[in-house]
Formats: C-alpha cells, sequence, structure tokens
C-alpha cells in the first residue's frame, strides 16, 4: 500500500488546479459529470448555491402511446458546465451537489479548464435558432469566424457534408462538436 502525500492547507479529496491558468476574474469554466439524467436537477442545484452554469438543451418532440410533447434535452448526457474559481473550496462546494460525480479532466486529478470562446461559441448557436446537430469531434480542420448573420463572432471549425458546409464547435474536453449548416462566404480564417 502506498500513500499520497497531502499538502497543509489542502482538502485531500479536491484536485489541483494551476492558477496561472484562471481567467482575469478568477473563475474559469469546467466540465462537471454528473449522473444519469440528473442534469437538470444538478443545474437546479447549482443555481440555487449561488454557481453559475451552462447547460447546452435543445427541445425535441418525445411522443408517448397517448400524446406527443416537446421536450428538453442535454446536448451533451451526463455533462454540464460551471464556471467557478478553481479554489479548493469551489471545487469541494460543486462536487457535493446532487447529482455531481466528478470534474472532467484530461490528467488524473487536475480537472481541465475549457477556454472562454468554446463556451461563448456554443452559446452563440444555440441562441441563433438553427437547427443543431451533434457531430463526433474533428482534430483536424480549419478554424473559421462567422462574419455575419445569427452566428456573428463564433469561433469553430469548418467541414463539408454532402454539398454544404457545416460550422462546427468543438467541445475539445469532451470529445463531442455541434454543427449548423452555413454559407462558405459567411465566414472568414480565424487563427
Amino acid at each position: 500500500m502506498y500513500s499520497v502525500p497531502v499538502e497543509e492547507n489542502r482538502c485531500p479529496y479536491v484536485p489541483r488546479i494551476h492558477k496561472e491558468e484562471a481567467t482575469k476574474d478568477g473563475q474559469s469554466w469546467f466540465a462537471l459529470h454528473v449522473k444519469s439524467r440528473h442534469e437538470f436537477v444538478s443545474t437546479a442545484a447549482l443555481i440555487q448555491a449561488g454557481v453559475e452554469t451552462f447547460l447546452p438543451s435543445i427541445r425535441k418532440l418525445s411522443q408517448w402511446k397517448d400524446r406527443k410533447k416537446e421536450i428538453d434535452f442535454p446536448l451533451f448526457p451526463g455533462y454540464l458546465f460551471v464556471h467557478i474559481s478553481p479554489s479548493p473550496e469551489d471545487m469541494l462546494r460543486v462536487i457535493k451537489t446532487r447529482g455531481a460525480v466528478t470534474f472532467v479532466s484530461l490528467l488524473p486529478g487536475t480537472p481541465s479548464q475549457i477556454p472562454s470562446e468554446e463556451i461563448e461559441s456554443l452559446r452563440t448557436m444555440l441562441n441563433s435558432g438553427q437547427e443543431i446537430n451533434l457531430y463526433p469531434f474533428l482534430e483536424k480542420g480549419t478554424r473559421v469566424r462567422v462574419k455575419r448573420g445569427p452566428l456573428q463572432s463564433a469561433v469553430g471549425t469548418i467541414m463539408t457534408k454532402e454539398d454544404h458546409f457545416v460550422f462546427l464547435v468543438n467541445i475539445d474536453i469532451l470529445g463531442r462538436s455541434v454543427g449548423v449548416k452555413i454559407y462558405a462566404d459567411d465566414l472568414e480564417s480565424y487563427c
């Protein structure tokens, strides 16, 4: 058996974050993995606790034997996003929320921060009213910015599908992309 050294003023159950990665206001976006079908419950509990959250969802028509109803479905089942400071206290407060499982991390024990640009581009896409489709994550592709229309200023990746272009917003940490059809002349290169 081996033991893990624990720093004096640090909770042993809360992962370590590099402070230089935090934004100017001291807060960063993190992906939170939640229990199955607990996305909306966890979001409500976090909002009640004063935590800024973002649960991207889309409306779908659901049909039962006797009726049809439009229902909100999470765009990324099992995940939501929280905007918190990377302090052990805030992390612990979020992880203790009903339905929360763990923070998504690329390195074990270190929750990975999500660039604000990805969250804002996803919000812009969802608020545009365009039809949303979920795509597998694209490793390679051209980075572009939308220069006009309802998606103006959103940054993402462009790909072709059949005879049209698809504008994708990649959520790197989840390995997923969300896309809408778009005209190529509405795009400009982005570095």
